[in-house]
């Protein structure tokens, strides 16, 4: 990192600079002294402060700072600090008090790291104490038990130099029961006081991105119904939006702040879903109604407003991993093209929602770490400015100041490099009010040495804090940028002026080679396998659409689905995020086989030919249409479909129907056939299984039905000469009758023979006619009801049912 070695607002005269030397020498004698005879290692330094803490030494007491007011004092102000004290020990303290110690002027921004982290009193480097009545006193200091204190100091009774920052100690010093008779200081915590009542020669410009960015909340699926109900994975968005959330606090500090706006278009569409009806998960599968509308409509008319007249950045849609593509992505075919998508989706969807232009034309990959390779993805959607920090693209030319942040680094590319120690200023645990102060205090001083390093010389500094602060974080954040946009040294400044700013000279413009990319970094990525289920899913994606007569309603969806698939948020999350890309490609199969077949069992046909009805169902909301149904013979020298082998026919079917599609075939022989169904799309892709069904041909041959004709002839013959005989016999019975009278012949003997043998015959003509009538009834309606000249030879197949088939395995013949 840059550093001024020795500098504080002006050049010190020689005389100055070696009593400095020397101070600093007779100061750190008994330090170094001390050091020398103490043990080194983890059981050396637990050793000491045990023992600090039992003999009364400076961690006997833990002094928190919970405030300090001013944070960047002047000349005629009063500062306030408060916080509280706290014994660590196991015997109490006595005759106790608080006090303000102020250190000697810190010379270079290393000086200031390396103050932050020192503990335990140091004489002659904490200074003397500001005594008097700027001090609070404790009778007793219990075990264990916290104490709050109060200091007010008028600045002026603090007696800082020339501008610079100074160390501020605030101390508490008291007697124990080991060491009653004398007075030890037991406790201190360190802050800096940035001191510049004057004004800055030349202020240094300080661009700050104020992120809204949120994990991925939307999961792929919908309801099924028309209107498409958004479905969330769970609750956490409407928490982050509701008053007192992550989202909330950001947007309601950020509102009073210059800042750049830095938006990930994918939180304001889901915020934007939740504005209507929507869906949550719960437990198992089970979906429940949304309730935080209003919640939605508040954030993001709050969001609207805050944002007008001021910078607005949008990153790619759902903040894709641009390292994680460098390195695992690009030669999975087809991923970069996402990268292109979800850039071109970001600036309609803030345009859309908030109704103001955005910024695309910046990249910003996690932790502004880049290589050769990630400045090649980054720039291949057509940005052409990546966002990199100081601890990646760091400084070889051994500069004693920070310089300006626009560095072009070739290819028309400008790399932004934002400074590392303001960066991460409030990435730790900012709950604690003391954790805060020390924070903002620690950045503010950062920031005054930057502009000490070289007064005259204005350069432009920018500030890229971790992607999704936390709420407590936020605050922090807010409360140093509130104090710095007020100081003398600082001024507000655009991300967009920051590139325009004139480049350093003398200012690093090489990127480093991929093998200094961090490797905890590198182990977060997605790995290669993710983003080729990622493309598997894309190509089902494509097959489907093509059959949509309404894709939009499907590849809006699921386009967005896997953007957020690629997510930086996934980072660290490698089984959630699994699971999401699982679910995206579950539900697109789902999706995609409500369009299908219907399994057929064994058909059987009776005849030289028919027709085999093939169904296919659409359990869409919507139509579908460029499908062709093709259904082919394995065996087509038994069974041809139409003219050959196969035939196609287009299918048509509008949402929750089903079609059943008729294909004429031809039996060449006997036994049984093979045949294959399958939907294809118009450009010769299968879609969804194939369903293979057997037909059964038993034909009736030629010589059967002559051998079937010529038995019926035989009856009809057979039955005509019963008929005839009969009525022979009856004539000649009544002829008889006539001529012989009451006592003839039909009296005797003989006649009664005749009369039964005459009865036997009427009662086999009556069963030759019983045979014959239903024959004859049914050629005579024949013969009524067919128009068709009675030689026409008859149809193989009966004439076809204009009405759908079922879905049976019944073949219409």
């Amino acid at each position: 990192m840059a550093e001024a070695a020795d500098f504080q607002g002006m050049s010190p005269s020689p005389a100055r600079r070696w009593l400095r030397r020397t101070g600093t020498l007779l100061a750190g004698a008994p330090l170094l002294a001390g050091l020398l005879q103490l043990p080194t290692g983890p059981a050396a330094h637990a050793a000491e402060k045990s023992t600090a803490v039992a003999a009364g030494g400076s961690r006997t007491v833990a002094v928190s700072l919970n405030s300090l007011s001013p944070s960047v004092p002047d000349d005629g102000d009063t500062l306030t600090v408060s916080g509280t004290v706290t014994n660590n020990s196991k015997q109490p303290i006595t005759g106790a008090h608080v006090g303000l110690r102020v250190g000697p002027s810190l010379t270079s921004r290393t000086s200031i790291e390396d103050a932050a982290r020192h503990t335990g009193y140091l004489p002659g480097v904490d200074g003397s104490e500001v005594g008097g009545k700027y001090v609070q006193n404790f009778t007793r200091l219990a075990p264990g038990v916290a104490q709050d204190f109060s200091i007010s100091v008028p600045v002026k009774k603090l007696n800082l130099g020339s501008d610079g920052v100074y160390e501020l100690g605030v101390s508490l010093s008291g007697r124990t029961s080991a060491q009653p008779s004398y007075e030890q200081v037991l406790g201190i915590q360190r802050t800096f006081l940035p001191w510049q009542p004057d004004g800055a020669a030349a202020k240094t410009k300080t661009s700050f991105l104020w992120p809204l960015i949120s994990s991925v909340h939307l999961a792929s699926e919908t309801l099924p119904n028309q209107e498409q109900t958004p479905v969330f994975q769970n609750d956490d968005l409407a928490k982050e939006i509701s008053p007192g959330g992550r989202l909330s606090q950001l947007l309601s500090l950020g509102k009073d702040l210059d800042v750049t706006w830095v938006i990930d278009p994918d939180l304001l569409a889901s915020v934007d879903a939740m504005t209507d009806s929507y869906s949550v998960k719960g437990d198992g599968d089970s979906v429940t109604a949304g309730k935080d509308q209003a919640v939605a409509k508040r954030w993001l008319a709050d969001l609207e407003k805050a944002v007008q007249n001021k910078e607005v950045v949008a990153l790619p849609f759902a903040d894709p991993d641009l390292a994680s593509l460098a390195h695992n992505g690009k030669n999975v075919t087809g991923s970069l093209s996402h990268l292109k998508d979800a850039t071109d989706v970001a600036a309609r969807t803030v345009e859309t929602i908030l109704h103001v232009k955005p910024d695309t034309d910046f990249a910003w990959p996690v932790n502004g770490a880049i290589d050769p390779s990630i400045i090649k993805v980054a720039t291949s959607a057509g940005a052409d400015k990546v966002i990199a920090r100081s601890d990646s693209l760091k400084e070889t030319g051994g500069l004693s100041y920070t310089p300006t942040a626009a560095r072009p680094i070739g290819g028309g590319t400008t790399a932004v490099v934002a400074d590392y120690g303001l960066s991460t200023a409030f990435e730790g645990d900012m709950t604690s009010a003391g954790n805060s102060t020390l924070a903002v205090q620690e950045f503010l001083a950062q920031s005054l040495m930057i502009n000490l390093e070289e007064p005259q010389k204005q350069r432009s500094i920018v500030v890229a804090p971790q992607r999704m602060p936390s709420a407590g974080q936020a605050q922090s954040m807010a409360q140093a940028l509130t104090a710095l946009q007020s100081s003398s040294w600082s001024q507000s400044n655009e991300l967009s002026a920051a590139v325009k700013a004139k480049p350093d000279p003398n200012a690093t413009t090489k990127v480093p080679p991929a093998s200094s990319y961090p490797s905890s970094l590198r182990k977060a990525q997605l790995s290669r396998s993710a983003f080729q289920q990622i493309e598997d899913t894309q190509e089902k994606l494509d097959n489907f659409k093509v059959i949509l007569t309404d894709p939009a309603r499907v590849v809006t969806p699921f386009g967005r689905a896997i953007d957020r698939a690629m997510s930086t948020s996934w980072r660290g999350r490698a089984t959630e995020a699994s699971t999401f890309r699982q679910g995206v490609e579950s539900y697109l199969d789902v999706l995609a086989d409500r369009v299908r077949l219907i399994e057929k069992s064994e058909t059987k046909l009776s005849g030289r030919s028919a027709t085999i009805p093939v169904t296919v169902q659409n359990n869409l909301v919507q139509g579908v249409d460029h499908l062709v149904l093709r259904l082919t013979s394995q065996q087509p020298t038994r069974l041809k479909i139409g003219d050959g082998p196969y035939t196609e026919q287009p299918i048509t079917i509008s949402g929750g129907h089903s079609q059943s599609v008729k294909f004429t075939t031809t039996a060449n022989a006997n036994g049984r056939a093979t045949v294959v169904a399958q939907l294809f799309t118009e450009e010769g892709r299968a879609y969804g299984p194939a369903v293979t069904f057997d037909v059964n041909v038993t034909e009736i041959t030629p010589t059967v039905m002559l051998v079937i004709a010529g038995g019926v002839l035989l009856l009809v013959l057979a039955g005509f000469r019963m008929y005839t005989q009969r009525k022979r016999l009856a004539a000649q019975q009544a002829e008889e009758e006539s001529q012989s009278g009451p006592e003839g012949p039909g009296s005797t003997a003989e006649g009664r023979g005749l009369n039964e043998a005459a009865d036997d015959a009427v009662e086999t003509g009556d069963t030759a006619g019983s045979a014959t009538a239903p024959a004859e009834e049914s050629a005579a309606q024949a013969g009524e009801d067919d128009p068709e000249h009675a030689s026409d030879p008859a149809p193989d197949t009966a004439p076809e049912s204009p009405d759908p088939s079922g879905t049976g395995e019944k073949v219409d013949r």
